[in-house]
């Protein structure tokens, strides 16, 4: 498999369109998933982004690390603007105002504006079929804003506000599924990505661009600062969140479920948990409860595919 991504990733230029100028924090893996996926959508991309941490680090004012057009949006409203694009340009092209050619118009929004404020204008520009694609950069909390626990927070994580103490294991409600919800819209293509399997991310970068309506990535990326972990250390939480089922790697083309990454035995959740400081608090039985929930979600994602 990895020989037809690559494959695939070859017809397209190696031009870099998210570059120097970002204050990124160090061992960043969000601006990473974006760089690898803009370098697929190429030239031909406007691109509207919500409010969040790639906002806030890309665009210093005066400098960006933006080589595309882009427009910064409220934090709720990303999809809702990029159908506003995506509707102007094939008015202009249809008056003969601009040249017609193929231009692809991407969202974006971090977990808390996509499963949270801006979850009712998604779910619109998707039932609308506006050919665009939504990405949510997905770093598990408000990242940008000190911490806070989202939709997509996982159960127990520790952030600012959802403290473990006496009467509190942390995050006391289970990750919002939004590939899933997403996929319920019976949109063309929806996909889970991370930059930690660039050549799976391609592939699918790659398929959303191309389909014929909306199309939504939703791409785990690892954050050392929310995370507490040791800035180097992203890209492997981000291959160990695959390895442990706790963020599978699958896509939904045309409604039929497929695991991209198949892992035939996955490594017990504690190789996930442990080294990450939101996760210290944890007791024995908290952990056997969340494994025995990826183990069950894992076997209910395998069925879906029809993986033994």
């Amino acid at each position: 498999m990895i020989s037809k991504t690559l494959e695939r990733y070859t017809e397209h230029p190696e031009e870099e369109f998210v570059v120097y100028g970002h204050r990124a924090c160090q061992g960043c893996a969000e601006v990473l998933a974006l760089r690898l996926a803009f370098k697929v959508f190429g030239k031909d991309t406007i691109l509207a982004m919500a409010t969040g941490c790639m906002e806030i680090i890309s665009t210093p004012l005066p400098f960006t690390c933006w080589k595309l057009p882009w427009i910064h949006v409220a934090f709720e409203n990303a999809a809702a603007v990029a159908s506003g694009i995506e509707a102007g340009v094939k008015i202009l092209m249809e008056k003969g105002k601009i040249e017609k050619k193929d231009i692809h118009v991407v969202a974006i929004g971090g977990d808390g504006g996509t499963s949270d404020i801006g979850l009712q204008a998604l779910s619109g520009a998707l039932e609308r079929w506006h050919k665009f694609t939504y990405i949510c950069v997905d770093n598990e909390a408000y990242m940008n804003t000190g911490i806070q626990r989202s939709s997509c927070t996982p159960y127990g994580a520790m952030t600012t506000t959802s403290p473990p103490g006496k009467k509190s294991i942390g995050q006391s409600t289970w990750k919002k599924d939004m590939p899933k919800i997403a996929a319920a819209h019976n949109i063309p293509y929806v996909a889970t990505a991370c930059p930690s399997y660039p050549y799976d991310l391609f592939a699918k970068v790659k398929k959303a661009r191309m389909v014929e309506g909306p199309s939504y990535l939703h791409i785990l990326s690892v954050c050392p600062t929310g995370w507490r972990i040791p800035s180097g250390d992203a890209i492997k939480y981000g291959r160990l969140a695959v390895e442990t089922g706790v963020f599978p790697l699958y896509e939904v083309e045309n409604g039929q479920y497929r695991i991209t990454h198949n892992v035939k035995s996955l490594k017990p959740i504690t190789e996930y948990l442990k080294g990450q400081g939101r996760f210290r608090h944890l007791t024995n039985d908290t952990i056997s409860k969340i494994q025995e929930r990826v183990n069950l979600e894992w076997e209910g994602l395998k069925f879906q595919c029809g993986v033994k």
